[in-house]
């Protein structure tokens, strides 16, 4: 059985290092805000002072952190996990980082014998929660092999989408998906209520047509019930939007609609609901409509 590090229990990686605890696998938790690292070892984990301590007691070692300036420090700083790796032990990273900072951090990691996949994920939340989500995969294939146990125990779907940096990259292709449905089924439900029709109504008849997605089946009850919640905070759809526009001039990469959608996402995180749901991004339009959704 492998010996697994989980470092970073914020929203999702608490749940996802909850189910790696429920799969069977001895697991070691650091986090820079001690109750979430209680909560687990109430549960059967074991707690490390350092991300260079997780790594000396590990056979493989996760992170999920807020950026990649987090992740750099985490796994390339002081007392960090390149400080205490073994030669063979694995790094995987479930952040959405910048891809050519990916592929950086297992260029260093790999000269000291020491394997990394850039394994971002999708689903939020409840995705994490389920052990449901879909999990894209950068890196070298004998190091996914030996760490799908634990995948299997994290996400219903496991991709390897090439080589360091490619699933990162991935996560960048999903979020422009992800902020373009935000920002769609917004102006549809402010269309349909200012046009006159009830937004409830125009969902119905369209979620079973070409319109059909995840965000429409998922999103708009939640909207009508006025849950705005997250799932997944509007900030880091936003931090997200920030890598892609990143990425895409450093290989001049024309993605005007994604600006247009990170726009809209910077002035909702400017009018203080960064906290809220990503599908909160409708108060934006509802704002520049002079009008509110059910």
């Amino acid at each position: 059985m492998l010996n697994i590090g989980y470092i970073g229990l914020g929203l999702m990686g608490k749940s996802i290092a909850r189910n790696i605890l429920k799969a069977g696998f001895p697991l070691v938790v650091h986090n820079r805000s001690r109750p979430a690292v209680d909560e687990l070892v109430a549960e059967g984990a074991a707690a490390a002072n350092s991300p260079k301590e997780v790594a000396g007691q590990v056979d493989v070692v996760f992170t999920n952190l807020p950026d990649t300036s987090d992740v750099e420090k985490v796994v390339l700083g002081e007392n960090g996990i390149i400080a205490g790796a073994r030669a063979g032990l694995v790094y995987v990273d479930n952040s959405t980082i910048k891809p050519a900072a990916a592929r950086r951090i297992a260029a260093q990691l790999r000269e000291k014998n020491v394997f990394a996949l850039d394994a971002p994920v999708s689903g939020g939340d409840i995705g994490a929660q389920n052990g449901t989500l879909t999990i894209m995969v950068g890196g070298e294939a004998p190091a996914l092999e030996k760490v799908m146990p634990v995948f299997m125990a994290m996400g219903k779907t496991v991709t390897h989408v090439g080589e360091a940096g490619a699933g990162q990259v991935a996560k960048a292709a999903n979020q422009i998906m992800v902020a373009a449905q935000m920002v769609a089924m917004g102006e549809l439900l402010v269309f349909s209520k200012k046009a006159g029709v009830d937004p409830r109504q125009v969902v119905e008849a369209i979620k079973g047509g070409a319109a059909q997605c995840w965000t429409l089946d998922v999103k708009p009850p939640r909207l009508f019930a006025g849950n705005r919640s997250p799932g997944f905070k509007a900030h880091m759809q936003l931090k997200d939007l920030k890598i892609i526009l990143d990425t895409a001039q450093e290989y001049d990469i024309p993605i005007s609609g994604t600006l247009a959608n990170t726009q809209l996402f910077q002035q909702m995180i400017d009018a203080g609901l960064g906290e809220l749901d990503n599908s909160a991004v409708v108060a934006v339009i509802e704002k520049n409509a002079g009008i509110e959704i059910p």
